[in-house]
């Protein structure tokens, strides 16, 4: 693996034996850090972290990560900088690149991301744009194997819901790059675009992996390894929307109905975070005044069942994320 000074802004900037490197670079650190015997490789690095949008697990991931690896990161939130209000991306990225050794950006365009790398001579690590959420994909995939224990090209996964958000198009191509049968079960409207389809079907291609989308979630999750759902309306999207994404996908809801679906009494449950799963949120008692549910995506008795997995995804965040910076500013980690 020679990630050395590379840009991570979509999954299929890396291969998949890159891929694969990253994910066992993960789980290697993950060891190190639960065994307090942790090297430190980025001593003396600094990286800033550019949020147009808040985050939980992202930013932790980033500034947890790189103290971990003696690295100092730089927390830049949203107003906090000039970034394009009086500073345009390519001049914004200029500064940063001169200042920090790597740039994390959470935005709103994939193109802010993609000239940020351009420009920056440093590397740019994309935690979350409009088209894709790379680093929660290497989370998903290497959650995936600690829970099958098996190869990834040997598991199936399905997205229930919104087929349209960037954490779909992530887990799409992602799962594609390494040979996975990867299924979409979403109503037409909210489908994945045709060129993240297309992207993946080629990938699935040269990989032996298969890619599915449909309007019938139940015949999607016959027989899989692990279903996934997100949020309905994604951050950054209008309050507005959720009358109508609810009358639109809540026949994709995540339920116990689905999950005895699959047929697989092994089945594992996904979800990024952060997820409506009960009336504890500002969002879900809105809902549950005007709508009177107490669940959208998923259902809080499969939330909180076995069969989720959604804690040991979220603290991978960490793991994946220190690897893709070890890998990206040291080399592959030693």
């Amino acid at each position: 693996m020679d990630l050395l000074g590379r840009s991570y802004l979509k999954d299929s900037d890396l291969n998949a034996e890159e891929y694969e490197a990253v994910l066992d670079l993960a789980a290697r650190l993950r060891e190190e850090k639960r065994s307090r015997r942790e090297r430190r490789r980025l001593e003396g690095r600094t990286i800033a972290l550019l949020f147009e949008k808040t985050s939980t697990r992202t930013r932790s991931a980033f500034e947890v990560g790189a103290r971990d690896q003696g690295a100092h990161a730089v927390y830049m939130g949203p107003g906090e900088t000039q970034f394009g209000v009086k500073e345009s991306t390519k001049d914004t990225a200029r500064v940063l690149g001169r200042m920090f050794d790597g740039i994390e950006f959470r935005g709103f365009r994939q193109s802010d991301a993609e000239e940020l790398a351009a420009y920056a001579g440093v590397p740019v690590w994309n935690g979350l744009t409009d088209r894709w959420h790379p680093t929660q994909s290497l989370a998903d995939l290497l959650t995936m194997r600690d829970h099958a224990r098996r190869p990834l090209r040997d598991l199936s996964v399905c997205f229930v819901g919104d087929g349209a958000a960037n954490t779909c198009a992530s887990l799409l191509v992602a799962g594609a790059l390494m040979g996975m049968d990867v299924r979409v079960a979403a109503p037409a409207a909210r489908q994945p675009a045709p060129s993240v389809l297309a992207e993946a079907t080629t990938l699935a291609a040269a990989s032996g992996g298969s890619v599915r989308v449909t309007d019938d979630p139940h015949a999607a999750v016959a027989g899989v390894d692990f279903l996934y759902t997100d949020v309905w309306v994604s951050l950054g999207e209008p309050d507005e929307l959720w009358d109508e994404r609810i009358d639109l996908l809540l026949p994709y809801q995540v339920n116990v109905d689905l999950v005895e679906a699959t047929g697989n009494p092994h089945v594992r449950f996904l979800h990024c975070l952060p997820a409506f799963h009960d009336t504890h949120t500002e969002i879900g008692r809105r809902v549950f005044e005007k709508r009177g549910l107490r669940a959208m995506e998923v259902t809080d008795d499969v939330f909180e069942s076995p069969a989720s997995a959604v804690f040991d995804e979220a603290e991978n965040r960490l793991h994946t994320v220190k690897a893709l910076l070890v890998a990206t500013l040291a080399g592959d980690g030693g």
